[in-house]
């Protein structure tokens, strides 16, 4: 472990084909699974584990071949059905009959494969920026290419400011903190992987089939083609609920934490009360 890793206990789930490390927190009648996105692991739920834990059970996961597992990259497994696949064997083998899934960036197509590979499992679904395409939109190359090989040619640090700030804004790594960065560089990797899997598409029939509440966050200094996502999924889903978080770009759970969980909470009780009713 590095010294920015959670203070939570660090746990290993076997699966049939390899192992799945994962932190735990709370306890309680709810279970959130947060879902991480590029270049991150558990350690990206810092700010939400201690908040969400006093209201629930909460399961962070590092996706298949994220730090801290030391498998070498590129990796056929690093796909989002295998992630996907991986989070229901995991709520399985836990005994977990229903989840809060919240998934950011890359982690929210992985939440949304989860909801539609087992939809039984999920509670409530919450997609925090996405990125996906769908299958009626054209492809285009992934904007992280020159990262791909800059990492290949050994310019790691060069490589992750063109892909944070990207994603993020201008001058985004410059300012992040050194435990982000840590983090990023531990996961410089997967981009090798994850290049194999570009532009993946989210089908249109399998977001509109969505029978969980959903929330929608964005940051509201987040590039634009994060609100088009947005946008697409309230039209497929009227009732779903949509909020901005203030003073916050792309990590708008990090920018602003506070407002990013008390968002969370209010759902996931809005949830709770339906259900009981």
């Amino acid at each position: 472990m590095t010294s920015s890793t959670p203070d939570y206990p660090h746990h290993l789930l076997p699966l049939p084909d390899g192992t799945l490390h994962y932190l735990q927190a709370g306890d309680g009648s709810d279970t959130v699974l947060l879902i991480h996105g590029s270049l991150c692991d558990y350690r990206y739920w810092r700010w939400q584990m201690p908040a969400l834990a006093e209201h629930a059970r909460v399961l962070a996961p590092s996706l298949r071949g994220c730090w801290p597992a030391n498998s070498p990259h590129p990796q056929d497994g690093y796909r989002i059905d295998a992630h996907a696949r991986d989070l229901v064997q995991m709520a399985r083998a836990l005994d977990i009959q229903g989840l809060h899934v919240i998934g950011h960036s890359r982690g929210a197509q992985v939440a949304l494969a989860f909801a539609t590979q087992a939809p039984e499992l999920c509670r409530s679904l919450t997609l925090a920026d996405p990125g996906f395409r769908f299958d009626d939109e054209t492809e285009t190359p992934p904007f992280y290419t020159q990262a791909v090989q800059q990492i290949q040619a050994g310019d790691i640090d060069a490589a992750l400011e063109g892909f944070i700030d990207t994603v993020n804004g201008a001058n985004t790594w410059r300012k992040m903190v050194g435990w982000f960065k840590d983090m990023a560089r531990d996961n410089a990797p997967t981009l090798l992987s994850q290049i194999l899997e570009a532009n993946t598409p989210v089908m249109l029939r399998d977001a509109a089939a969505l029978g969980c509440p959903l929330l929608l966050v964005g940051g509201a200094n987040s590039p634009a083609k994060y609100g088009t996502r947005q946008d697409r999924l309230q039209q497929l889903h009227p009732q779903a609920r949509r909020i901005r978080i203030a003073l916050a770009a792309h990590g708008m759970n990090l920018a602003n934490p506070r407002a990013f969980n008390r968002a969370v909470l209010d759902f996931m009780d809005s949830v709770r009360t339906t259900v009981a009713r």
